[in-house]
C-alpha cells in the first residue's frame, strides 16, 4: 500500500538542484553502475531530476511513476530521447520477464514499499542487475520529505529486497536517509 506520493502541486521543488545534498547524480550513477547499452527503471521518476542525470549513460530509461500528471510535467520540459514513460505501479510493471538492467529509486521507496513491488522487480531485472534506493529514513529527523511515520528503514529496504531474491551489496544510514545497493541473485 501506497503510504505518500509527491503533490503534483509541489512539483517544481523536485527540480530543486539542493536535492542533490541527498543523493549526488554521481553517487547514483556509480551505484547502479549500468554501462552504456543497459536498460534501467526510475521508480518514481516524476518531473525527471534523477532520470536526466542517468539517461545519458545507458541505452534506455523507463520513468515509472503512478501519477500521470508528474509524466506530463515532465514531458513539459523535454524528454531525453532514451527516456520512456509509464504510468504503472512498481507492483505490476508491464515488462518482460528479465527486461532490465537495473533500477533506482531516488525517495521514492516508500511510496512502493512492498514485498509485492520487490517480487515484481526482482521479474523484470536480469541476473545481476542492481537496484539503489535512496530515501527518507524512519529513524531521521523529519525536517525534510515526508513524515515520519510515512518512512520505513534501511533494515525494511534490506529484509524486502533479500526475501525477493537480492543480495545486499551497500548498506548505510545517514542523517535523514538511508542508502541501499542489491544486485539480483
Amino acid at each position: 500500500m501506497v503510504k505518500h506520493t509527491f503533490p503534483v502541486d509541489r512539483a517544481d521543488a523536485l527540480d530543486d538542484p539542493s536535492r542533490y545534498v541527498h543523493c549526488s547524480r554521481e553517487e547514483l550513477r556509480d551505484s547502479l553502475g549500468a554501462g552504456q547499452m543497459a536498460t534501467v527503471l526510475d521508480l518514481g521518476s516524476g518531473t525527471g531530476f534523477y532520470t536526466d542525470d542517468v539517461a545519458p549513460g545507458v541505452g534506455q530509461v523507463l520513468g515509472i511513476d503512478v501519477q500521470r500528471a508528474m509524466h506530463e510535467r515532465y514531458r513539459a520540459n523535454g524528454v531525453p530521447a532514451n527516456v520512456s514513460l509509464l504510468t504503472t505501479p512498481v507492483d505490476s510493471l508491464p515488462l518482460a520477464d528479465d527486461a532490465v538492467d537495473g533500477a533506482f529509486s531516488t525517495m521514492t521507496y516508500h511510496e512502493f514499499a512492498t514485498p509485492a513491488a520487490a517480487a515484481e522487480l526482482a521479474r523484470v531485472c536480469r541476473s545481476g542487475a542492481r537496484v539503489v534506493s535512496v530515501d527518507w529514513s524512519a529513524t531521521g529527523a523529519g525536517d525534510a520529505g515526508p513524515p515520519t511515520d510515512e518512512r520505513y528503514d534501511l533494515a525494511h529496504a534490506v529484509e524486502t529486497f533479500e526475501a525477493a531474491g537480492f543480495r545486499t551489496v551497500r548498506a548505510s544510514t545517514r542523517q535523514e536517509t538511508f542508502v541501499h545497493v542489491c544486485r539480483r541473485v
